[in-house]
C-alpha cells in the first residue's frame, strides 16, 4: 500500500479512491454527499466541530484521508475509512475514523459475517475484540461499527495519539440506522445522542469516543 498521499482541489476527486466509483459515486449516496461535505469546510464541517469541541477543545483538523485503509490481521481485507483525520487539540493528537452514511445500514451483522465464506474471521474476530477490550459481542451487532472502531484505536497508536473516535457522519434526515449505532455504544458502555461525543474510557490504552453527527442535507443534491 502506497505511503504517498495527494492533496485533493475538490470533492470530484475522491471518486477515484472508491473500489466501485460507477456504482458508490451518486448524488445523494453517502461517498459523494460525505466529499462535499468535508472538501468544502475549512477544517471540519460545522456539526461535526460542535459535536468535537466540548470534549476537545480548540481542536484543528491536522490532515484528512479520504477511503483510508486500515490493515487488519486475518483475511485480507482492510477496514477502509470513508474517511481518516488526524487532529489536535490543546494537548494531545486525535485520530478520527468517520463513516459517511445516508439511508445504507452498517453492512452485515456478526453472524452474518462469520456465516459468509472466507478464512481468518477468527483470528480477526479475537483481534478486534481484544483490542476494543470486549469479552464478546451479540450476533446482531454490526460488524461494520466494530472494525471501524478498531481502526481509530489503530492508528491512534500508530501516530502515538491520545484519543480515538469514531465517528458516524449521517445525512438521513430520519436517523436511518442510528438504532444499530446506539446499541454498540450501549455494548461499550455508553449512551448515544445525536450530536455530541461519548466518552469510553481508555481501551488498548488510547482514550476512545464515539459520535453519531446529523449532516447538512442541503449536500444530498451536491
Amino acid at each position: 500500500m502506497s505511503r504517498i498521499y495527494v492533496p485533493t482541489t475538490n470533492a470530484e476527486q475522491w471518486a477515484q479512491f472508491l473500489a466501485d466509483p460507477d456504482k458508490h459515486w451518486r448524488q445523494g449516496h453517502s461517498a459523494r454527499t460525505l466529499a462535499h461535505s468535508w472538501q468544502e469546510a475549512a477544517g471540519f464541517p460545522s456539526e461535526v466541530a460542535r459535536a468535537l469541541l466540548p470534549t476537545f477543545p480548540g481542536i484543528e483538523l491536522l490532515l484528512a484521508m479520504p477511503e483510508h485503509k486500515v490493515p487488519l490481521p486475518g483475511g485480507r481485507a482492510p477496514s477502509q475509512n470513508d474517511i481518516w483525520v488526524l487532529a489536535r487539540d490543546q494537548r494531545d493528537l486525535i485520530s478520527i475514523a468517520v463513516e459517511g452514511k445516508v439511508s445504507e445500514p452498517f453492512g452485515p451483522t456478526i453472524q452474518e459475517w462469520q456465516a459468509a465464506s472466507g478464512s481468518g474471521k477468527e483470528q480477526r474476530l479475537a483481534f478486534l475484540l481484544k483490542l476494543i477490550e470486549l469479552p464478546s459481542v451479540p450476533g446482531m451487532t454490526r460488524y461494520q461499527l466494530l472494525h471501524r472502531t478498531a481502526s481509530a484505536i489503530i492508528e491512534a497508536h500508530r501516530f502515538n495519539a491520545a484519543h480515538a473516535v469514531m465517528l458516524v457522519h449521517s445525512f438521513s434526515p430520519t436517523r436511518e440506522w442510528f438504532s444499530d449505532y446506539s446499541a454498540f455504544v450501549a455494548l461499550l458502555g455508553g449512551n448515544a445522542t445525536p450530536g455530541s461525543l461519548v466518552s469510553l474510557g481508555p481501551r488498548s490504552g488510547v482514550s476512545l469516543h464515539m459520535a453519531w453527527v446529523c449532516g447538512d442535507a442541503t449536500y444530498l443534491s451536491r
